[in-house]
Formats: structure tokens, C-alpha cells, sequence
């Protein structure tokens, strides 16, 4: 075939690829953050409108997750890679020149579509590049790497661009990585295809009750509570979550198969997991807030306060490891949670006149508490499944994280519309995130076994090469 004949990538250049773009498409649901002032300064938007700037990439992101795999598999990982790269790209240059904040909404929403495709395919494009074992361990470890570095790299990348060039340059920065990595793509092997079912009806229902719900929270808090459309939203919410849990209960092939919530530990996890993404993100949605519009910082020293927080994430998945290696997952688990909830806690007592170190020595427990969190999480949910589900399980559980942050963002903005009485919503905020942390680590104590609980398998297979991967580098992407 004419394909077999092109010059090929390098397995190491095919890797360098996927990683690259990887990283823009997690970097995207960090790096929008410190521009939202900025945004919403162009063309007076309220807090509800730039709420959507954020969540409607993530939404469609966390929604289309639980199809991804699948289509991925259908069409070969290298061109899902290619159509959603092509797409993200895109719709990068369209944010960028966006004349509009609905039209800026609307190609979030797309470009966080794009890259739901090609999240998956890009870590099978990883597995794929090497036939050696500990090659390929390698090569998924530089992916993780990647997604780390942006969850980082995020905050400060969006302030030194915002402040420097404007907002517009956050999203034209994706567009030459994504021709770069689209020009490699020309000499990728290609990828076979393989026969995946899919389910239509549970994915349209799911992006539906998804989307529906984010609606009626962030309406609810610019709008009212009892505003006719609030309540609507609330109710096709309702709807279409019930016609999603008839659908998956009667399909052969469930997008998500309910049965695997039988098993408490997958529940537990798939809770904590969103959980730890709500409160991560929707407060640094808060704060990146609180930060310009409250405390007069610029975008570029929001971003830099945000810093030691993140810095401290990647330092603690290194110990994060080895306390999983030692203990199990429920003992570090439960202390990235109970640290993370100590230190949602002491944001309580911040204000205005806060000093800016204290300020700073305060968010660090945040990214304490989810680098420990995060990697024990994803490993607790793949012990309690069959290897043969693990792909499965891990798709779940990212979907789930990131639906958290973007509900997180929809739930905690809402509570800090009305800019009249910001502070007590922000607290209100913080109460809400602690809450659901400590809800969570009840859970987590009373049905996580102690120790390493690995779940017999009679088909040991491995996970599939296109699942979705729980990520293991902190609280991200969302």
C-alpha cells in the first residue's frame, strides 16, 4: 500500500508527537483561567459568561471521554489523533480571533471535543511507537510528563501571554505546536483499525444531562434559583439522566457499564476522583478571580501566585508513589484528602488585606492534597476491577474528574456572582469544597480495603490500547 511506503517517524519522534499534543490539550484547561478578567473586561462579560468559557471545553471533553476509546478504535488511532488534533487546532484560531465571547463559547466547546478524541489516541499512538515492554513504559511515562508539566506550566503561561501579547494569544499559541504535530502526523505509521461497538443514545444522553445540569448551576447563581430556566435546566437534567441510566441498563455495549458501580470500591473511587477535581479547580477558578478582580493583581502575577501550588503537586507524586508502593492506595489517598481539606479550610480566614506570602503559603496544601490524591486514586480503581476492565475503569474515572472540574467551575463561580458580596460567597465556596472532600474520605475509610486488593481475573488481558487513562500527575483535566 501507498501508506507502507512513506517515510516513517521514529518511535521516539511518534511519541514527541502525541506528547506534544498532549500537553497543549491539558494545557488548555489551566491556561484559560488568569485570562478571564481580561475576557470579560472586552466585552463586559459576567462571571456566568466566563464560567462557560472554562466549562464548555471541559464538559465536552469529560462527556465525549466515555466514547473516545471506542472511536479510537473504529478508525484507527492515528487518524482519530489527526481528525481531532485538526479540529483542536482549529478551533484554537477561531478562540484567538473570536469576535464574540458566544463565539468564543462555542469553540471552546468544539476544540474541548477535538480534544476528547484525541486524548486516548494519543496515549495508543505511545503504546503503538514500541514493541518493548519497557519501552513502552518509558514512552507512557514521558505522556504523563507531559500532562503534568501543563497542569503546571498552565497559570503562568496564560499570565505572561495575557499581560504580555493579550488574552487572544493563549489559544493562538495551540496553532503552531498543532500544525507542527499535524506535519509529523504525515509520517506516523498508521494505525489498524479494530472493531469497537459504540453507543450513540447513552453519549448523546450523557453530554445532554451534562451539559443541562451546568446550565442550571450557573444560571441559577447570575439568575436565581427559581428563575424559569434554572429550573428547566434542572428538569431536562433530571430527564436525561434517567433515559441515560435506561439506555446503559438495556445496551450490550454500554458506553458505561452500570454494573461496574456493584462494585463500592470502583463507586468510591469514581466519587473521590470527582470530588478531588471539584474543589481543585472551581477554587482556582475563585481565585483567579479573587486575585485580579479583588486584590488588583495583574494576569501575569495571578499566574505566578499560583506557583508553589502546583510546583508542590508534581514534587509530592514522587512520594505519592511510593506511599501506594508501601501502604497501598487507601492510606495515601486518605491523606492527600484530609490535607486538601485542611488547607480548603484555612482559605476560610483569607480576605482582602491577606499578605501575599500567607496568601500563598495557604493554596499550598491544595496541591499537596491532590498530588497525593491522584495516583493512589487511579490506582485503587484499577485493583478493583478485572484486568480485562482496567481500560474501561480508567476511562471512567477520568471522565468523572473531569466532569468535576467542570462542574466545580459551574457551581463554586456561581456562588461568587453577585461581585456585591464576593467574599461571602467565596466562603460558601470553600465550605461546599471541603464538604465533598470529607463526604469522600468517609467513604473512601469505610469501603476502600487497607493494603493492595488486586481483583482475580479469568482472562487476564491487558488494557486496551486505547483507553482513557486515569491521569497520575495531579489534578488536571481535566
Amino acid at each position: 500500500m501507498a501508506a507502507d511506503a512513506r517515510p516513517r517517524l521514529s518511535p521516539n519522534a511518534t511519541v514527541l508527537v502525541a506528547c506534544l499534543a498532549f500537553f497543549v490539550i491539558t494545557l488548555d484547561t489551566t491556561v484559560v483561567n488568569v485570562a478571564l478578567p481580561s475576557i470579560g473586561a472586552q466585552w463586559d462579560g459576567q462571571v456566568s459568561a466566563l464560567q462557560w468559557v472554562v466549562t464548555a471545553y471541559t464538559l465536552l471533553f469529560a462527556a465525549l471521554l466515555l466514547s473516545a476509546g471506542a472511536i479510537s478504535d473504529r478508525i484507527g488511532a492515528s487518524r482519530a489523533f489527526t481528525i481531532g488534533l485538526s479540529v483542536f487546532t482549529l478551533m484554537s484560531a477561531l478562540c484567538g480571533l473570536a469576535p464574540s465571547l458566544d463565539v468564543l463559547i462555542v469553540a471552546r466547546a468544539i476544540q474541548g471535543a477535538g480534544a476528547a478524541v484525541m486524548m486516548p489516541a494519543s496515549l495508543a499512538l505511545v503504546r503503538q511507537a514500541y514493541d518493548e515492554p519497557h519501552l513502552r513504559a518509558r514512552g507512557i511515562a514521558w505522556w504523563t510528563a507531559g500532562g503534568g508539566a501543563a497542569v503546571a506550566a498552565g497559570p503562568v503561561v496564560g499570565g505572561a501571554l495575557t499581560t504580555g501579547l493579550g488574552w487572544r494569544w493563549i489559544f493562538f499559541i495551540n496553532v503552531p505546536v498543532g500544525i507542527l504535530a499535524l506535519i509529523g502526523m504525515l509520517r506516523a505509521p498508521r494505525s489498524p483499525r479494530r472493531p469497537a461497538p459504540m453507543d450513540p443514545a447513552g453519549q448523546v444522553t450523557a453530554v445532554l444531562a451534562l451539559a443541562a445540569l451546568v446550565f442550571a448551576v450557573i444560571n441559577g447563581g447570575s439568575n436565581g434559583w427559581t428563575n424559569p430556566a434554572t429550573v428547566v435546566g434542572f428538569a431536562v437534567a433530571i430527564l436525561a439522566a434517567a433515559v441515560f441510566l435506561v439506555t446503559e441498563s438495556r445496551q450490550s455495549n454500554p458506553a458505561v457499564p452500570l454494573t461496574l458501580f456493584r462494585n463500592r470500591a470502583v463507586a468510591v473511587c469514581t466519587s473521590a476522583g470527582l470530588a478531588l477535581n471539584l474543589g481543585y479547580y472551581g477554587l482556582v477558578f475563585v481565585f483567579t478571580i479573587f486575585f485580579q478582580e479583588h486584590r488588583g493583581a495583574s494576569a501575569l502575577v495571578a499566574g505566578l501566585m499560583f506557583i508553589p501550588m502546583t510546583a508542590f503537586t508534581t514534587l509530592v507524586n514522587l512520594l505519592a508513589g511510593k506511599l501506594t508502593n508501601r501502604h497501598g492506595p487507601r492510606f495515601p489517598l486518605l491523606l492527600g484528602q484530609t490535607i486538601q481539606t485542611l488547607g480548603i479550610l484555612g482559605l476560610l480566614f483569607v480576605s482582602q488585606d491577606t499578605p501575599t506570602p500567607l496568601l500563598l503559603v495557604l493554596l499550598v496544601p491544595l496541591g499537596i492534597g491532590g498530588g497525593l490524591a491522584i495516583p493512589p486514586l487511579t490506582t485503587a480503581m484499577l485493583e478493583s476491577v478485572p484486568h480485562e476492565r482496567a481500560g474501561l475503569a480508567s476511562g471512567v474515572l477520568s471522565a468523572a474528574r473531569q466532569f468535576g472540574g467542570a462542574i466545580g467551575v459551574a457551581l463554586l463561580g456561581a456562588l461568587i456572582a453577585d461581585q456585591a458580596h464576593f467574599m461571602t460567597g467565596m466562603r460558601i465556596s470553600l465550605i461546599i469544597g471541603a464538604a465533598v472532600l470529607v463526604a469522600t474520605m468517609l467513604a473512601v475509610a469505610r469501603f476502600l480495603p487497607p493494603g493492595h486488593h488486586h481483583v482475580d481475573s479469568p482472562d487476564p488481558a491487558t488494557t486496551e490500547a486505547t483507553a482513557v487513562p486515569a491521569q497520575t500527575n495531579g489534578p488536571q483535566p481535566q
